[in-house]
């Protein structure tokens, strides 16, 4: 009876540790999700914009948890990181992963993206349109989602622009809230000029919409009352073709 249970010990520590090697085995046969996590992290790392506009800024990258449940196989080689269909990383980016070779997968991982960077913000609150003046702004050091959008951090880069829509206080200024200072407004008596080098011809006429430098507006000629088209070239100034 003894010797039976001595047997059946054994038996059953040999069971224990065959059952361990063998997960131990299929844990080695198994990709990391946290090695997938990180290669998708460092494809949007070696995107990052380069230059000094950006050579203050701190950059947060952070992979989605990936489902515990999934298993992907090892990958004996090096994995492979991609942007589906082309494409610049954002405040948030998808990345191709993929393993290439005898063991073939391909998964795709959202990867949220932030920078904290020096960004002027407005001290007061201001109407749409309004110009922004250094008055108006202090720099602060801002931690913000994306990484494309163009802070403006200098308060002479302002000069020429204006509001796009009316802005709260503490708002972070950047390209995409700014538009460029109306140089032509509506219902504004202006110069047309026609034709180009030595031979121009120029004529009085009425803005009929808003137009900033580089802008299309219309413009109704004052003798003829005809209404053409041109180019904003400088306050009060419109270029055309005709």
């Amino acid at each position: 009876m003894g010797r039976l249970v001595r047997r059946t010990s054994h038996l059953l520590r040999w069971a224990a540790l065959l059952s361990f090697a063998t997960s131990v085995a299929l844990a080695s046969g198994v990709q990391s999700l946290e090695s997938i996590q990180r290669a998708a992290e460092d494809h949007v790392r070696a995107h990052l914009p380069q230059g000094e506009a950006r050579k203050h800024a701190r950059y947060y990258i952070t992979a989605a948890r990936l489902d515990p449940r999934l298993r992907l196989a090892a990958c004996p080689r090096a994995l492979e990181t991609f942007f589906p269909n082309g494409g610049t990383p954002g405040a948030r980016a998808t990345i191709g992963v993929r393993c290439a070779g005898d063991v073939q997968w391909t998964i795709y991982v959202q990867v949220a993206v932030e920078v904290e960077a020096p960004v002027l913000v407005l001290r007061r609150a201001l109407p749409r349109h309004a110009p922004i003046s250094p008055a108006d702004v202090e720099l602060q050091r801002r931690r913000m989602p994306g990484i494309d959008v163009d802070f403006i951090a200098d308060p002479a880069n302002l000069a020429g622009y204006r509001l796009k829509r009316a802005a709260a206080a503490g708002t972070p200024l950047s390209l995409d809230v700014l538009a460029p200072d109306l140089l032509v407004k509506r219902g504004q008596q202006v110069t047309l000029i026609a034709g180009s080098g030595p031979v121009e011809i120029r004529a009085q006429g009425k803005a009929l919409n808003d137009g900033a430098l580089a802008e299309r507006v219309r413009v109704q000629n004052a003798s003829s009352l005809k209404v053409v088209e041109g180019i904003v070239e400088s306050p009060g100034v419109v270029r055309t073709g005709l």
